[in-house]
């Protein structure tokens, strides 16, 4: 097959290759980078990408609880100790959230990262037990680049997936269907490319899945209906892994993952001839890592079409930000609360279908909030609480007492840092640095009339224009 590849690079394709590779690229790299071929830049990206570090968390005070009452293999707490445990589970989780957005700002591996997040909206999971939740994030860390096949493998097997959609209920007198169903309709495959009794013979071929307190994979062989089945025009004794490979061998499963990479990593709006073009790359080997670099590699990806036309996710915006301006939250609950306040809390997906994603991150009191986002985190500036309605008890807990006065968002900014790479550029290479989409007419008069007194002013300005939303 002929890739039309792109070889050298202009200062916006780097940065619209780091954009969508990453969460943006400093002054520094990128004037390192700009020498460089493609296939050089792109060597490095994937290079980094190999060293793959998983989040720990230290657990240490809950395993120590939770072995204190741990007897005869079942684990029997009194209420007290039960809400202890919960209380921590939920505290941990938080913590995980934290430790996954300081990972995004400062990762080993940025591609890695990258596609971390993206998966997790794709195996859309939500857990109460931090054990198994941060076994699953490190899951999607470890096979974000990796084969397809072992991928959805390894997260059907996940105890968070489990729990979440009913598998550890699905046993063979009673078959749940849910989470064969959604295997096919959100996580392989699409709505309309299966029909219910192909999700009535998979579900079959998924019981008895069950999970260890640790987390670990087993089959409860007594729950397990070993009978044969027909599926997708197939008829076996088929197990769990046996039914992804049937699915894996439709070519809409390799279009429809396709599709989501599309959207994500190129263009909301997708161009039919590349996604066929990069669905017969991924459909030979469901190899995720030669799938990015062919789609990296592509003329076509660097179009002016593609460039500064996706809505930046909410994590990514705030990322974003920090990316150029360092910064430290002083109470870390205050991360939490931007997030809850944006529509997106890492670990919190709204339901199985995951967040729907561009167009769908604004509304009118999102867009003013996200507008108003640089200026909150660098410029003290206040927050109205009332703009978003009623939150969830523990932000209403946390902030009832803020809202009869004005509520900061403390945190600490590194000025200094901005200052050695962006301190000494001229107000239109601030400019052009940090806004890649085509900027409006009368908001490019309204920066024209600015009186810059200095470039930290001029960058909370230039990240509070509706063009700083786009990448």
């Amino acid at each position: 097959m002929k890739n039309n590849t792109y070889n050298q690079m202009e200062n916006r394709h780097i940065q619209h290759l780091y954009l969508r590779a990453g969460f943006g690229i400093g002054y520094d790299k990128l004037h390192l980078l700009k020498s460089r071929s493609n296939s050089e830049i792109l060597s490095e990206l994937f290079s980094e990408a190999k060293n793959i570090q998983p989040i720990k968390l230290d657990l240490s005070e809950m395993e120590s609880l939770i072995k204190e009452n741990y007897k005869d293999a079942k684990l029997k707490m009194d209420k007290k100790t039960t809400m202890a445990l919960q209380k921590m589970n939920r505290e941990k989780i938080q913590e995980l959230n934290y430790a996954w957005i300081d990972r995004l700002k400062n990762p080993s591996s940025v591609l890695n990262e990258k596609m971390t997040l993206f998966w997790a909206n794709v195996f859309v999971c939500r857990d109460n037990s931090v054990y198994h939740i941060q076994h699953y994030n490190n899951t999607l860390r470890t096979y974000a680049l990796g084969n397809f096949k072992a991928f959805v493998k390894a997260i059907a097997k996940e105890a968070s997936m489990s729990k979440y959609l009913n598998n550890r209920q699905n046993v063979k007198e009673s078959p749940n269907e849910n989470f064969a169903r959604e295997l096919m309709e959100l996580f392989t495959l699409g709505i309309g490319n299966y029909s219910e009794q192909d999700i009535k013979e998979s579900a079959r071929a998924f019981t008895g899945w069950s999970f260890k307190f640790n987390g670990d994979f087993f089959l409860r062989n007594n729950k397990h209906d070993y009978g044969e089945k027909t599926f997708m025009g197939k008829t076996g004794n088929f197990d769990g892994d046996a039914i992804i490979d049937i699915i894996l061998e439709q070519k809409q499963c390799a279009r429809f993952i396709c599709a989501k990479i599309y959207r994500y990593f190129v263009n909301p709006t997708i161009n039919e001839r590349h996604l066929e073009d990069i669905t017969n790359v991924f459909y030979k080997d469901y190899d995720i890592k030669n799938l990015m670099h062919y789609v990296f590699n592509s003329k076509w990806f660097y179009d002016d079409e593609n460039i500064g036309v996706k809505i930046k996710s909410p994590i990514e915006l705030l990322v974003g930000i920090q990316q150029i301006v360092p910064v430290e939250f002083q109470k870390p609950k205050q991360l939490l609360y931007l997030q809850k306040l944006m529509g997106q809390i890492l670990l919190n997906p709204p339901n199985v279908a995951g967040w729907k994603g561009d167009k769908n991150w604004i509304d009118s009191n999102t867009l003013m909030f996200r507008l108003k986002l640089p200026s909150i985190l660098l410029n003290n500036a206040v927050i109205n609480l009332e703009e978003k309605g009623e939150f969830e008890d523990s932000f209403e807990d946390y902030y009832k007492i803020q809202k009869k006065k004005d509520t900061y968002i403390k945190t600490t900014k590194s000025w200094d840092a901005f200052e050695t790479q962006y301190g000494k550029l001229s107000p239109e290479e601030l400019k052009t640095f940090l806004i890649v989409s085509v900027i409006d007419e009368d908001t490019d008069a309204f920066l024209s009339n600015l009186k810059i007194a200095n470039n930290r002013d001029f960058c909370v300005q230039l990240m509070s224009i509706p063009e700083y939303q786009l990448c």
